[in-house]
């Protein structure tokens, strides 16, 4: 059988309450929080379509992990379904900073070749995240 997929990647932060409310803001869910706020639970994860993005907060260290996956080491990119203007106005209304974008990039779709624009933000922990709009091949500077 090939690889199909990505289930999860893992992401360390250095103040889990400000991740929680940041990917909140921006309208993911957030699974197990209950139970990691009440202690039972040392992990939470925000829910990206199927995936998933496992949190470590401060103080919990995996058993397996990556040499230097410290806060901050992440680079993201998600898909956004929309056009570039409402991609825009959902991350403003957020309170994100663009860093850059739209930017054109060459995404995962068709091995590369299904147009795409692209904004760049960071999260409270400095972890660089991307947002791809396929398909989008104008958009207002």
């Amino acid at each position: 059988m090939p690889t199909v997929g990505i289930d999860h990647i893992a992401m360390p932060t250095a103040n889990a309450e400000r991740l929680i409310a940041f990917y909140k803001r921006l309208g993911f869910p957030i699974n197990h929080e209950e139970e990691w706020r009440a202690g039972k639970r040392a992990t939470f994860s925000i829910q990206v379509g199927e995936s998933k993005i496992n949190v470590h907060p401060e103080g919990y260290t995996a058993s397996l992990r990556g040499p230097t996956a410290v806060p901050g080491c992440t680079d993201i990119c998600f898909v956004f379904e929309g056009t570039v203007d409402e991609c825009r106005k959902m991350l403003e209304e957020a309170g994100v900073n663009i860093i850059s974008g739209p930017v054109p990039r060459e995404g995962g779709r068709g091995r590369g070749t299904v147009p795409s624009l692209s904004f760049y933000a960071r999260d409270p922990d400095d972890n660089l995240l991307e947002w791809m709009i396929y398909q989008a091949t104008t958009a207002k500077p």
